[in-house]
């Protein structure tokens, strides 16, 4: 027996863990120059433990019941902890599933507040609150220690040499946003030190921040770094849980992802970052937790407060799934709301990121009555003094009644815009009936985000994600490849609005190969010439492909990982060049909406919609399913500030029919690009009529001093 155990199995309380009341508040682990302060929320627990273990996290050394309770706060202060203590809870009261309560003191609990985690949780059947295998099924109760099983909380020391880190505050309509995942950036980039792959400061290399800077990315938005699980089933077939969706610990960051164990990794990740102009922005995922269902783990908020972390239903037994993981956080509760806001206030002041991106966000936004754009969370962000300033950014929707709320999130939310992603797509692959829906696209989708003072940079432009086929495999695949995922392929989306160009998959055909080239050319022309806030894939710009898996949420391999090596050098620099022609006019990236409006400025209006012949389409036009070449001359916008855009018309061509002649309205004109002669330099336009080749996008600048004004009447 160790000398720091009872006969009963339980440490003894020796005097240099004595205990004392300490303070309710702040919430988590906190050491204050004596020892650690301890406090931990629950409303309906009848003790707390605070459970102490050894440096390596396997022995518990010591058993403490918090002493105090102030409300439903229970804390205490141990004199001479220190930072890097490991640490969890045991919550005592009824296990009465039936009425929502799971108390169950067997199973080692991890601080929801904890700022680091120890160690990888190792799936066990005592993980569970109840009995598997028990004919009561989660009725059972489970009476062995789960504590070997259970990553430890640390006691962290967030404290960092900032210098003079300053967030770049990049304005949106500047923003050009990169999605990317720590270890598919970094695994096999040959310009990243082998021992720094797959981690934080692997991400923040030279050869990562070279890249990006030199593409004019000025956003990162990383896919979950926040603490996560593997999930059970995944563990059993060989894969891991490579995106993150499943969060465990709001404060703390994924130990996967660090070196040396040490906040610091993040820290130096951002302020790195931030050096080159880049902001980091986090996918975080406050709409459930990785515990599951009724018959997952009880890792956490379970074992500490079921009744007030999640929402349950009728009785409380079985759990609303709005997310589709099995439960469904109750950011209504007031704790688990201040939970949220505590965590991304700390994400924003102690790890200075700048912004995040919120995973199924409806849910974030569902009160008892259902979404309410002015609901408790969403009125809490917007009026908190430090999530004003960075950047927010929604994913619409959830799988629960109602869930798709596309243009209903309140300013200051921008939100991820499936129809552009898939309108654009329909458009390229030739889909009858698209180019009306294009327009409305390419304008920032005013339909749905002109109101309320809503900006045209609302709309989260995209043509692919980390959620669906790479760039690379939407012009590659009609079907989608997800045997790998273990699900024998029904998982993922099957309408992906993809076109492999008349063979499946990889083939060394030469003009198969020129015309999967142009059209990855000419989605990602439509993207960068649109208004709104752009957001790239990470990889796309190399060519890089998942074999056709559209749900590479498992593939922590090669599949998963970009690959460097066979990058396709050309491409990045047709993107890097697409990037520069935005920035460099900013007719493209406007914070307001283009209605069609006269300036006061020239009495041109801001958008006139052209047919090849230069003429403007009618109605009848706009209803042509066959027409699929549209013209657009963009000037700025004629309502507010934007009005003063002064010194550029642009004209821009989205072909996708056959070949033909393109009027340009009067004036002298510059071709800046052609998509179906990506290489060829930015030169004057001498003939009335230019040839546009079939399936391509070209952009043109009229000189200035050349406007060629041509008022209407307002569309």
């Amino acid at each position: 027996m160790n000398a720091a155990q009872r006969r009963d199995g339980r440490p003894r309380e020796a005097g240099k863990w004595a205990i004392g009341p300490g303070r309710p508040w702040p919430l988590g682990a906190s050491f204050d120059g004596t020892g650690v302060n301890f406090a931990v929320f629950s409303a309906n627990a009848e003790r707390i433990d605070l459970c102490i273990f050894s440096d390596d996290g396997r022995r518990e050394v010591a058993r403490l019941a918090l002493p105090e309770r102030d409300g439903d706060v229970w804390h205490g202060h141990v004199a001479g902890l220190t930072p890097g203590t490991r640490y969890g809870y045991r919550a005592h009261g009824p296990y009465e599933p039936e009425r929502g309560q799971r108390f169950n003191a067997n199973k080692l609990l991890i601080d929801p507040y904890a700022r680091m985690l120890d160690g990888r949780l190792r799936w066990s059947d005592a993980l569970m609150g109840y009995r598997i295998g028990s004919p009561k099924g989660d009725l059972s109760f489970d009476s062995r220690d789960s504590a070997f099983a259970v990553p430890k909380a640390i006691v962290a020391d967030p404290g960092f040499a900032w210098e003079n880190d300053a967030p770049p505050r990049t304005p949106l309509h500047r923003t050009i946003i990169g999605e990317a995942h720590v270890r598919g950036m970094t695994m096999l980039n040959p310009g990243v030190p082998e021992g720094a792959r797959g981690t934080f400061l692997g991400l923040a290399s030279d050869a990562v921040l070279d890249h990006l800077t030199k593409l004019g990315i000025t956003a990162i938005e990383l896919l979950p770094v926040q603490a996560f699980i593997d999930d059970r089933f995944l563990v059993t077939r060989g894969l891991r849980n490579y995106w993150g969706y499943q969060t465990i610990g709001f404060f703390a960051p994924e130990p996967r992802y660090l070196s040396h164990g040490a906040l610091w990794e993040f820290q130096t990740m951002v302020r790195r970052f931030h050096a080159a102009g880049i902001e980091v922005i986090l996918d975080v995922v406050y709409n459930h937790t990785g515990e599951g269902d009724a018959f997952g783990p009880t890792l956490s908020f379970r074992g500490l407060d079921n009744r007030s972390y999640y929402r349950l239903i009728g009785e409380g037994r079985h759990y609303v799934n709005d997310s589709g993981t099995g439960n469904t956080l109750d950011l209504t509760h007031p704790m688990v709301l201040r939970l949220v806001m505590d965590s991304l206030r700390y994400w924003v002041e102690v790890m200075h990121v700048d912004g995040f991106r919120f995973d199924l966000a409806a849910s974030l936004g569902r009160e008892v009555h259902g979404f309410d754009p002015a609901g408790g969370f969403l009125d809490a962000l917007r009026q908190d003094p430090v999530l004003t300033r960075v950047k927010l950014i929604a994913e619409p929707w959830d799988v629960g009644p109602g869930g798709y709320q596309l243009g209903n999130f309140p300013h200051p939310f921008l939100e991820w815009n499936d129809r552009f992603r898939d309108g654009v797509r329909r458009f390229w692959r030739g889909d009858p009936g698209m180019t009306a829906d294009l327009a409305r696209r390419l304008l920032g989708s005013a339909e749905i985000f002109d109101r309320a003072g809503r900006a045209a940079t609302s709309s989260v432009n995209y043509v692919t994600s980390h959620d669906g086929f790479t760039l690379a495999d939407l012009v590659s695949y009609t079907q989608k490849r997800n045997e790998a995922n273990g699900e024998d392929n029904r998982d993922g989306h099957s309408e992906n609005f993809s076109d492999n160009m008349g063979h499946e998959g990889p083939t060394t055909d030469r003009a198969i190969r020129a015309a999967r080239d142009r059209r990855r050319r000419n989605l990602l022309a439509t993207l960068l010439l649109a208004q709104g806030t752009p957001m790239l894939l990470l990889g796309d710009e190399l060519g890089n492909s998942q074999a056709g898996n559209n749900n590479a949420y498992a593939q922590d391999n090669p599949t998963g990982w970009l690959d460097w090596e066979g990058a396709d050098r050309s491409f990045v620099a047709f993107v890097t060049r697409l990037i520069r022609l935005r920035r460099e006019h900013p007719v493209l990236s406007q914070r307001r909406f283009l209605h069609g409006k006269v300036r006061d400025a020239d009495g041109a209006r801001d958008i006139v919609w052209r047919k090849p012949d230069g003429t403007e389409p009618s109605p009848l036009d706009w209803n042509d399913a066959g027409w699929r070449t549209l013209c657009a001359e963009l000037r700025g916008a004629a309502e507010g500030p934007d009005g003063q855009v002064e010194g550029e018309t642009l004209y821009a061509v989205f072909n996708g029919d056959g070949p033909c002649d393109i009027v340009l309205p009067p004036g002298r004109w510059r071709r800046l690009l052609d998509t179906a002669d990506p290489r060829a330099a930015e030169v004057p336009v001498t003939a009335a009529a230019v040839p546009c080749a079939p399936q391509a996008v070209m952009l043109f600048v009229q000189d200035k001093g050349q406007a060629g004004a041509m008022p209407a009447r307002e569309e």
